[in-house]
């Protein structure tokens, strides 16, 4: 395990902006990991897990250990006739797994195709997409504890999920590193989700009358292949922004303000298109300097070039400030923000 001190983070983040971490070391093994978190115990530093670096967004140099993960493996736990749980290491690559569980024939994944991250990120985030959300499919998460190294077993209803919430992302956030998720996956009669956002129309124009579940991720990816950029083109973390969800009170207000206003109703409330917002508020495709709004994609913001992680930052800000003043909504961004 080699520690390397004044180490330069632009490779492992997305958005590739210029950030320094006072430390930096990657672990390949659970010994790794355990010797990381002693040194970071000894050095009372702060601790910054590096996954795909593709929920992220450094503002500033970060004070501390950034540890990048490598901890790979796949492998079933147990199965039936119907369903198949299978384990993943918390470093394999997102997209990539779930590419194995279609050539396996596992279904439950597939709408969440083509996203950016690793495995053990995706709790943390309860990430989604088309009309699925990790937590869907989760039934266990392990994790390690920060201070002492001990081990846990966290089931799906401690995890406390929410919309692109977790028990990671607020109560015990910064207290456990997630080595390992569990999924459970069908392994027939699949329950195919096609009737969010345009996959029933890409799947008709593809002339797919009866898809299978690798019918509905390839739909997945050509969408969003033709909406959000490639970070290896341009940098970018995906998604910027969270989709604000609002009262049903509220949205009778604003629609009758904005009637063509996006929106999907939900359990709690009615959700709205925060890529609309945007977009409706006239910031798509607008650049100030290198940093700037995708011109495919309100949601998405961009690095041109050379953009620092601070300038982004105003540029969300900016934002959220004038979708507040134009429709009395507030944005949050769904990226973490290293300051």
């Amino acid at each position: 395990m080699n520690i390397i001190e004044n180490f330069s983070l632009k490779l492992y983040n997305t958005f590739g902006v210029e950030a320094k971490a006072d430390y930096f070391v990657e672990a390949n093994s659970f010994t790794d990991l355990k010797k990381a978190l002693l040194f970071r115990r000894q050095k009372n530093l702060e601790i910054l897990f590096i996954g795909g670096g593709s929920n992220m967004l450094f503002v500033n140099d970060f004070k501390g250990l950034a540890l990048k993960l490598n901890l790979k493996g796949i492998e079933i736990v147990k199965e039936d006739d119907d369903f198949v749980w299978v384990k993943a290491q918390g470093s394999e690559n997102w997209h990539q797994f779930i590419q194995w569980t279609l050539t396996q024939d596992y279904g439950g994944l597939e709408n969440l195709s083509l996203i950016p991250g690793n495995v053990g990120t995706a709790p943390i985030q309860n990430i989604g997409a088309y009309g699925v959300e990790a937590k869907d499919t989760i039934t266990e998460v392990q994790a390690l504890a920060l201070e002492t190294g001990d081990e846990r077993i966290f089931t799906n209803e401690e995890c406390h999920f929410g919309y692109r919430e977790s028990i990671f992302k607020n109560e015990l956030r910064g207290q456990y590193v997630l080595v390992a998720v569990t999924f459970k996956l069908s392994k027939r009669n699949h329950q195919l989700k096609t009737g969010y956002g345009a996959i029933q129309q890409e799947l008709e124009a593809e002339g797919i009358l009866h898809p299978t579940i690798q019918d509905v991720s390839n739909a997945v990816i050509r969408i969003r292949e033709s909406k959000l950029p490639d970070p290896a083109q341009i940098g970018n973390s995906g998604s910027f922004f969270k989709n604000p969800v609002i009262s049903k009170e509220k949205f009778e207000e604003v629609i009758a303000q904005h009637p063509t206003m996006v929106n999907y109703p939900t359990e709690n409330g009615v959700k709205i298109a925060a890529g609309w917002l945007i977009e409706q508020a006239g910031w798509k495709g607008k650049r100030f300097g290198d940093a700037g709004v995708h011109d495919k994609q309100a949601l998405v913001l961009v690095n041109h070039g050379k953009a620092t992680g601070k300038e982004i930052y105003d540029l969300s800000e900016q934002i959220i400030q004038d979708i507040q003043s134009k429709f009395n909504i507030t944005l949050e961004r769904e990226v973490n923000m290293i300051k």
